[in-house]
């Protein structure tokens, strides 16, 4: 005989078998009733026998009974024995309350794995109340106080988590209207509806009921909707159990660099889609596993880590462990400067969840003003002035922002770096040719700088200026197109400036009425302070107030740091005093002549720029 027929026949014999077995525990409970009714002992029996043959309904109904046995038992000991059990009412509300804090972080939409509907929270929560699950958890958790709270939250954890698709949107996909009140399993295999298919069967095989799918979960025409599950899309992706990446365009039996070639790569929204969740795995496209890796997670491979490393520029500590904020705001955006979306304004949007913040979505006010508003939240929250380091043209939104987010593509503006030697040598020169007190004075009028200021489209940028004394035109160039120009500032060294941008030329003997600056953006880092934005430091690690022989130690190491090359902007005035920055075309990388003149030649300001 056939050993598996030999497995099926031998559990029906065991169902069968714990079916006698419960209902004749069933009418040895009822026979116990009848012989004592006011005892509890028949209804306890009688409950754990109707739990056995899964008839919750009238299980409920066997404990209520027996709890009022309890409460209404003459004898003193064994009204004591109610402690041991917990009301129904008390566990209910448990699982409700930790139901509610397990959908907070959930998607609005799921497709039920299992019957295929696209269900609502609501229907969610209905689908679990009606579940085998509930009802066995309800019974399981009533029977031993106190109240086991994490057994609870473990069971609900497990029942709604949810698994998210990360995938290329092709020409056409079914959308919410396609699905609601239909079984995605009943429609037609083709087209981009086997690729949903296929998503829901995968995740309900891994175990998980729920599963989430950005072409179908969300309405698409309610814009409230929209804005919310933008904003919190990321967050989506984070606390699923599974995040499935399906790589349409990746063949069956690929070998290592086919994911980085492929097109899922380069869109937008899946730099988030990637870095958010902590268990990721990679389908090619029969739906096979990337490299035929069947570990639990992807992020776990060396060598699948390895090549998206290479292929994003995204470090591999990043790509396993990322935490979303806006600090290292220029990195991140160069993660982004290469990828395309569909809509031009999901550049900025796709980056909410990578930077932590939270702004309207407005399909139609185009990239520019969608990149700067993202880029005005970035500065205005974390004061961090390196998304000010780019090449490229300037966006109608502000000056000092870039028009696209391919202007971050080139790697940050980097500089030579100082060695402590160096450093300390160069001090110890200073002391005997700059006048100390001065260097403090430098070091306490900087360290009250305020930081970075942007509201309404408006930078109010503390820096350090140097006014130009002289602008001519260079013989260079490339025709119409760029403009090279030779420039002068007071207290730098001479410099070369290409822009698309025709500046007024103007030497000593050659005025001019507009007033031009080249300016060092000032930076906290510069004063070697702690950065009270990093949720790594703590209260202790903050500097105490500083002694005299330490104040000028630190401005003399200030003025050192001053005089090394920096990253500058520069900037033209406006008619009402304002200031708009001149787009370059190439890192504009400027030098003090002299260091022993630093002290004095210190023009701070803060300009508005527009």
């Amino acid at each position: 005989m056939d050993s598996s027929y030999d497995f099926h026949f031998a559990h029906r014999s065991r169902v069968k078998l714990s079916q006698k077995l419960y209902a004749e525990a069933l009418s040895d409970a009822e026979k116990v009733i009848e012989l004592n009714p006011s005892s509890h002992l028949g209804y306890e029996l009688k409950h754990a026998a109707l739990r056995g043959v899964q008839r919750y309904d009238d299980a409920s109904e066997a404990f209520t009974i027996m709890l009022s046995k309890l409460d209404d038992a003459p004898d003193p000991q064994i009204r004591q024995l109610r402690q041991q059990y917990v009301s129904q009412s008390e566990v209910e509300d448990a699982i409700r309350r930790a139901i509610h804090a397990q959908l907070e972080n959930a998607p609005l939409r799921l497709i039920n794995t299992i019957t295929g509907h696209i269900c609502d929270r609501n229907a969610q929560i209905n689908t679990f109340a009606e579940s085998t699950e509930y009802k066995e958890l309800l019974h399981s958790l009533v029977m031993h106080a106190p109240l086991q709270t994490e057994l609870i939250k473990e069971a609900v954890a497990k029942y709604f988590s949810w698994v998210m698709l990360s995938h290329r949107w092709e020409r056409v996909e079914p959308l919410l209207h396609d699905i609601q009140d239909r079984v995605i399993y009943d429609l037609s295999a083709v087209g981009t509806v086997v690729k949903l298919q296929k998503f829901c069967k995968v995740a309900r095989d891994a175990g998980h009921h729920w599963a989430w799918s950005d072409t179908c979960c969300i309405d698409q025409n309610n814009n409230v909707e929209l804005q919310q599950s933008v904003n919190s899309m990321f967050v989506w992706y984070h606390y699923s159990a599974l995040t499935i990446i399906y790589l349409s365009d990746v063949p069956p039996s690929s070998e290592s660099g086919a994911l980085a070639n492929s097109i899922w790569n380069m869109r937008g929204w899946t730099v988030q889609e990637f870095l958010a969740p902590k268990i990721v795995l990679f389908y090619q496209a029969d739906w096979t596993l990337y490299l035929d890796n069947r570990s639990h997670n992807h992020k776990e491979s060396v060598s699948i880590m390895r090549e998206l490393e290479h292929s994003t520029g995204i470090n591999a500590r990043a790509l396993v462990n990322f935490r979303p904020g806006t600090r290292d705001a220029r990195k991140k955006l160069r993660w982004a400067s290469n990828r395309d979306t569909t809509r031009e304004e999901d550049i900025a949007y796709s980056l909410f969840g990578i930077f932590d913040v939270n702004l309207p979505v407005i399909y139609g006010e185009k990239r520019q003003k969608a990149l700067g508003r993202l880029l005005q939240e970035i500065i205005a929250h974390s004061g961090d002035i390196t998304a000010l380091d780019w090449v490229g043209q300037s966006s109608s939104f502000n000056s000092c922002l870039p028009a696209d987010i391919s202007s971050y593509k080139a790697p940050s503006c980097t500089l030579p770096s100082l060695s402590e030697g160096e450093m300390q040598n160069s001090v110890s020169t200073l002391r005997n040719t700059v006048a100390v007190e001065s260097a403090s004075k430098l070091y306490i009028l900087l360290e009250d700088l305020s930081v970075p200021r942007f509201a309404n489209a408006r930078l109010q940028l503390p820096c350090i200026a140097f006014p130009l004394t002289e602008v001519r035109r260079s013989t260079g160039g490339d025709g119409d197109k760029c403009f090279t120009y030779e420039v002068k500032a007071d207290g730098l060294q001479d410099l070369l400036v290409t822009t698309e941008d025709k500046l007024v030329q103007f030497s000593p003997a050659r005025r001019t009425r507009q007033t031009f600056l080249l300016i060092r953006p000032w930076n906290r880092y510069d004063l070697e302070l702690a950065d009270f934005t990093d949720e790594s430091q703590s209260v202790d690690d903050w500097p105490d107030e500083l002694g005299d022989d330490e104040l000028v130690t630190r401005g003399l190491r200030l003025l050192v740091r001053l005089a090394r090359p920096f990253g500058a902007l520069l900037l033209a005035q406006q008619r009402g005093g304002e200031y708009k920055r001149i787009a370059s075309d190439n890192e504009i990388i400027a030098q003090v002549r002299d260091i022993a003149s630093v002290v004095d030649m210190m023009d701070i300001r803060t300009p508005e720029i527009l």
